[in-house]
């Protein structure tokens, strides 16, 4: 089954610019270390993913997306090691980046994670304001907290093969561990800040949260390949194997049908974005926000599905064998010397 995805698709003419820039930044950060790992990164084209789902931003903007793409993929790959198979040590991990967003990370030893991190996080929030700030911060602590959570699923799934979330479970998991919700944040940041009113309406919501599910969807059927052998139990792919008794071919449709019924709601809802702005009295400025803001999050949704498409991320030729956990070297590990341009 093929998604039916009636969005607009443009790219980005700086996408050349940003991915000369997103390798100086990840090498100057310690992220991306000898030909072998970036021969790797190079495949999953990052650059092409921002590109898509950003197609209006200047340079220096979308040479941020291209960072803030490329450090969710390096940094969720850290777990497919051992390191996925303790939940204290991912506590460990995680806990200096939900210091860096809340403002309360001292001073020590950097690794690479912690140093790229800290420069996105003040890259992203610089100029915002603090109802945004707040919201950004909420939702990284999500997403990397989201992390231990999983490791204790692989575990489990390692101790007993029965043990397979169930739906509810793993929606509670996935729109934490996604980072989805962090990048809706950016649309924001980009385009102009909602006010509260229309951001928190029901259509405003729903269509976020559509635009957050579709995708991860999605991305269970093309990443199965990855995450099932290694025992990734937070797979809507895997859940439904389980519980229907199917193979994976029904199983794929099943969540394909799903993420296709998410895109025809959100196109629903969004037809009633211009009398919501009408009932809430929004000035022009306000209006333009609501707008480009829902303009921004069917960029996404369109920008990524043609990623995901093309990606080698989730071929053989993108993916090391999954016998094979270490082909980036650790990230998460302090280094004593280390220069980074934080500029880049």
């Amino acid at each position: 089954m093929e998604l039916n995805l009636p969005f607009p698709r443009r790219t980005s003419a700086h996408r050349a610019s940003a991915r000369t820039h997103n390798l100086d930044w990840l090498q100057s950060h310690g992220m991306l270390t000898g030909d072998e790992a970036i021969e790797l990164y190079s495949h999953w084209d990052i650059p092409d993913l921002a590109a898509r789902s950003f197609p209006d931003l200047d340079a220096d903007e979308l040479g941020l997306a291209t960072d803030l793409f490329s450090f969710y993929f390096l940094f969720d790959d850290q777990f497919d090691s051992e390191l996925g198979l303790r939940p204290a040590d991912v506590v460990k991990a995680c806990a200096p980046l939900v210091d860096i967003v809340h403002g309360d990370h001292k001073n020590g030893p950097e690794s690479p994670i912690t140093s790229s991190f800290a420069d996105l996080w003040r890259r992203s929030s610089e100029g915002m304001s603090s109802r945004w700030r707040a919201r950004a911060a909420s939702n990284w602590e999500w997403y990397f907290s989201a992390h231990p959570s999983e490791a204790m699923g692989r575990l489990r799934a390692a101790e007993d093969a029965m043990h397979v979330p169930d739906r509810s479970s793993y929606l509670m998991l996935r729109r934490g561990a996604d980072g989805t919700e962090t990048v809706l944040d950016m649309i924001e940041r980009f385009a102009a800040e909602v006010p509260p009113a229309a951001f928190h309406s029901p259509q405003l919501r729903l269509m976020r949260q559509l635009a957050a599910d579709a995708p991860a969807f999605s991305n269970d059927v093309y990443s199965y390949d990855k995450e099932a052998p290694r025992g990734d139990v937070y797979n809507l792919v895997v859940i439904l194997q389980h519980q229907r008794q199917c193979g994976r071919a029904e199983a794929s449709a099943a969540v394909l049908a799903e993420a296709q019924w998410m895109i025809d709601q959100y196109l629903q809802l969004a037809v009633e974005i211009p009398e919501l702005c009408d009932r809430l009295e929004l000035s022009r400025h306000e209006r333009q926000a609501v707008e480009r803001y829902a303009d921004g999050l069917a960029a996404w949704m369109g920008g990524y599905f043609d990623w995901e498409a093309r990606t080698a991320r989730y071929q053989p030729q993108g993916s090391p064998p999954v016998d094979q956990p270490g082909h980036l070297e650790p990230l998460l590990t302090a280094r004593e010397t280390r220069s980074p341009n934080s500029s880049k």
